[in-house]
């Protein structure tokens, strides 16, 4: 069968799609859920504190026996700056004092990169898969994760990135294409600058690395699946189209921005965290569509704006939200998690079954 790959084995799975793992968003119901249907259900870490990290990898050892992977940040410590923390802190006074928020704090960070806190959890609870985004910690690290068993991979945006990755002892690369919600792994130089399409970096980077490579980026069906395979990928990693499952840890106001997106909805933006980052337009965004430039380094931003998304008003609330999404919200799908894995496995094979035959 045409998805037979190495990946399969690496990984220990039996159908080669990776549910992204969306930190804030993923939950251990959705991964066990994706890991008891096959694939590979992942937890997203980025944006947690090391005790949520260790209740929820326990919960979803619990709740399954399959491989699950664990995702962490790899971020550089920001640089701040006094002049820019304080101008951008007089821009948002007006939006905190609209949700009803006392003054805006000073930046901090509120995503810590992996630390030696975060790889004593990962080493004493040994998850199948680590995965980096924003580049790999030290190399000892990565000796360590490897010694220990854990498979680890980490997304590349770049040819140049996906070589590093290879050098620096990765198992496998996810090649990250412009489409994908959310950030975008870059780690090497502007994150603005590496904006190829998941068409044109795939086939890239599995000519230049010898490692198994899994596309990512616009993915939603079995067409996108098949695709990838066309492409030269192992394997897949998926993210948006499990935004709509009930086992993700979607607000309510969430929900109703994906469902009522289409095909020119998204848009790429730093307000949110600093980073560029795919969302669906909201008011905040279009309102800081000036002020890019403006906008702190990675987390520090964050740090100012993620209290506006927490405003006890709903409806305020969707103003500030950062609705994370993919170019292909607009094809997104309402059904449980494994449900949609079956899905994807049975559009995708059916796919391959009629290029065979045409061949044939």
């Amino acid at each position: 069968m045409w998805m037979r790959t190495d990946l399969l084995e690496l990984l220990g799975i039996e159908h080669p799609i990776i549910q992204a793992p969306m930190s804030g968003i993923t939950t251990p119901e959705l991964a066990a859920a994706v890991s008891n249907a096959g694939a590979l259900g992942s937890l997203g870490c980025g944006t947690l504190p090391a005790a949520a990290i260790r209740e929820q990898l326990t919960a979803t050892q619990h709740a399954t026996n399959r491989p699950i992977n664990v995702n962490f940040f790899a971020h550089p410590a920001p640089i701040h700056d006094d002049a820019a923390a304080q101008s951008m802190r007089d821009r948002l006074r007006g939006c905190y004092e609209e949700v009803g928020l006392g003054p805006v704090p000073e930046p901090g960070e509120p995503f810590p990169t992996f630390d030696r806190e975060r790889l004593e959890i990962v080493l004493e609870l040994c998850p199948k898969v680590v995965s980096f985004h924003f580049g790999l910690p030290d190399a000892a690290i990565v000796q360590q994760l490897k010694a220990a068993g854990c498979t680890v991979l980490c997304s590349a945006t770049t040819v140049s990135e996906a070589r590093q990755l290879e050098a620096g002892g990765v198992d496998a690369i996810i090649a990250q294409g412009y489409e994908a919600g959310g950030h975008r792994g870059t780690f090497t130089g502007d994150p603005a600058i590496g904006t190829a399409g998941t068409m044109a970096l795939v086939p890239q980077i599995v000519d230049a690395v010898r490692v198994p490579v899994i596309a990512a980026g616009g993915i939603f069906d079995g067409r996108g699946i098949a695709a990838s395979f066309a492409l030269g990928a192992s394997g897949v990693q998926i993210g948006t189209a499990f935004l709509a499952c009930p086992e993700a840890n979607v607000q309510p106001v969430y929900r109703v921005a994906l469902r009522s997106a289409n095909d020119e909805s998204t848009t790429v933006t730093r307000c949110f965290t600093g980073r560029p980052a795919r969302v669906v337009r909201n008011r905040f965004v279009m309102e800081m569509a000036g002020e890019e430039d403006a906008a702190l380094a990675f987390p520090l931003q964050a740090s100012l704006v993620m209290p506006l998304s927490m405003a006890k008003d709903e409806s305020k609330r969707a103003d500030f939200l950062p609705i994370w999404a993919g170019q292909g919200v607009a094809k997104l799908r309402e059904m449980p998690a494994a449900a949609l894995v079956e899905k994807l496995v049975t559009e995708a094979s059916g796919i391959d079954r009629a290029c065979r035959g045409v061949g044939e």
